[in-house]
C-alpha cells in the first residue's frame, strides 16, 4: 500500500512538472521574434500575411519584433483613446499596403519595417490635432503621411545601409515636423497645438510630487506610444516584457534616466508628471542595451550614458524647437543612438550587424556560441 501511494505521489508530481514544463514551451513560442510564425504564414491569404506584418510594425516602434505584443499594444491603444488607436491602425496599414504597392523587399514588408513610422505619424496627427477625437478629415493626411514615410525610408536606406545604420524613425520625425510645418495652430482645416517647451518656468513654483514622478517612469515608456494613460502604459509595458524581458529592464532604466535628467535642469513638472521626460531616455537606452550590441556589463553602462545624452538632447531641442511651436518628437534618441552605432573602439566589438539584430537574449546566446567556437578552433590550431 506504502509503495501504490509513493508511485501515486510521484506520477502526480510528474504530472505537474509535465504541465509546468508545456506552459513553459508555450511561452517560450511567444517570447522573441517568433521566427517560426513567418514560416507558418507563407502560404496562407494575403489578408492574415498583412495583420501579421502590422502588427509586426506596430512593435518596431518599441524596439520589439513579436505579433502577440504588437496585439497588447494595439489593445493598449484602443484602451486608452479608440480613436487614436483606429488613427494608428489605419497608419500602420497604409504605410504596409503602400511598401507592397512600391515592391519592397518582401522581407522588410513582413517584418514590420515599412509600418512603424507610419503608425507614429498618424499617432503624433491625432495627438497634436486641437480639433478633437473623431474628426474624420485628419483622415486623409495621417494616411498620406503614412504612405510617404515608405518613400523616405527606401530613399534613407540606400544612403544609410553604406554604413551598416538602421533607418529607424527619421522618415516619422522628417514627416510629423513637415505636418505641423505645413498648417499651423490656427489653419482652418487641419489646426494643431502649440507645444511648449520643457524648460519654460512655471509661473507657480510648486513642490515635486514623489507618487507621479514615479508614475511618470512608466508613463515614459508609454509615451512612445503617444499615451499617456497608466493603465495602457503598463500594457505596453508588458507587451515589451514578452518579446525581451531584457529590453523591458531597459526600457524602464531609460525612461527614468530621463526623469532624473529632467530633474537636474528643472524642467516643468507636468513633463516630468506626463513621461515626455521619459520616452527618449528609454528608447536610447534600449538601442544599446542588448538590442543593437551584445549585452554585457560594459554595453549597459553604455546604454545608460546613451539614455542621459538622449534625455538631455531631448530637453535642448525640446526648449529650442518649442520656440515655434513644434515637438522635439523622438529626434534626439534617433541622433544619439546612430552616433552610438558609429563609435569606434573596444565597444564596436559588441555591434551587432543590422541584418543579425534579433531579441537582445537571442544576440546573447549567439555571441556565447560564437565565442565558444572561436575558442575551440584556437586550440585546436594550437602547436
Amino acid at each position: 500500500m506504502w509503495t501504490d501511494a509513493k508511485a501515486e505521489v510521484g506520477e502526480a508530481s510528474g504530472s505537474r512538472a509535465s504541465i509546468r514544463r508545456r506552459a513553459l514551451n508555450s511561452l517560450l513560442l511567444c517570447a522573441g521574434d517568433m521566427g517560426h510564425l513567418d514560416k507558418y504564414m507563407q502560404d496562407k491569404l494575403f489578408v492574415l500575411q498583412l495583420v501579421v506584418s502590422g502588427l509586426r510594425g506596430v512593435t518596431r516602434v518599441i524596439l520589439a519584433n513579436n505579433p502577440l505584443s504588437g496585439a497588447l499594444i494595439l489593445a493598449a491603444l484602443y484602451w486608452a483613446s479608440p480613436w487614436q488607436g483606429l488613427l494608428g491602425t489605419l497608419g500602420v496599414l497604409a504605410s504596409t499596403l503602400t511598401a507592397v504597392i512600391m515592391g519592397q523587399d518582401s522581407a522588410e514588408v513582413s517584418g514590420g519595417l515599412h509600418g512603424f513610422n507610419g503608425m507614429l505619424v498618424s499617432l503624433l496627427m491625432g495627438v497634436f490635432s486641437s480639433a478633437g477625437d473623431w474628426y474624420w478629415w485628419l483622415v486623409l493626411p495621417a494616411c498620406l503621411g503614412s504612405a510617404t514615410c515608405v518613400f523616405l525610408y527606401s530613399g534613407l536606406s540606400s544612403l544609410l545601409d553604406r554604413w551598416d545604420l538602421p533607418v529607424s524613425v527619421f522618415p516619422f520625425n522628417i514627416t510629423i515636423l513637415l505636418y505641423l510645418l505645413c498648417t499651423g495652430p490656427n489653419n482652418p482645416y487641419f489646426p494643431h497645438h502649440a507645444v511648449m517647451p520643457p524648460g519654460l518656468l512655471e509661473p507657480n513654483d510648486t513642490e515635486l510630487v514623489t507618487v507621479e514622478v514615479t508614475r511618470g517612469i512608466f508613463l515614459g515608456v508609454g509615451q512612445i506610444f503617444a499615451c499617456g494613460a497608466l493603465g495602457p502604459s503598463l500594457l505596453i509595458v508588458g507587451a515589451v516584457l514578452l518579446y525581451s524581458p531584457l529590453l523591458a529592464v531597459h526600457a524602464l532604466l531609460g525612461s527614468a534616466v530621463g526623469t532624473l535628467a529632467g530633474l537636474s535642469v528643472a524642467v516643468r513638472h507636468d513633463s516630468l508628471y506626463s513621461g515626455l521626460l521619459g520616452f527618449n531616455g528609454a528608447l536610447g537606452c534600449m538601442a544599446v542595451g542588448g538590442l543593437f550590441f551584445t549585452f554585457t556589463w560594459r554595453t549597459h553602462l553604455f546604454a545608460i550614458a546613451s539614455a542621459f545624452l538622449s534625455a538631455y538632447a531631448d530637453i535642448a531641442l525640446g526648449n529650442l524647437l518649442g520656440t515655434v511651436g513644434l515637438p522635439a518628437c523622438s529626434w534626439a534618441a534617433t541622433l544619439i543612438s546612430t552616433l552610438m552605432l558609429l563609435l569606434t573602439g573596444s565597444l564596436a566589438t559588441y555591434r551587432i550587424p543590422i541584418g543579425q539584430v534579433m531579441a537582445p537574449e537571442h544576440n546573447l546566446r549567439s555571441r556565447t556560441q560564437w565565442e565558444a567556437g572561436n575558442t575551440t578552433e584556437r586550440e585546436s590550431t594550437d602547436v
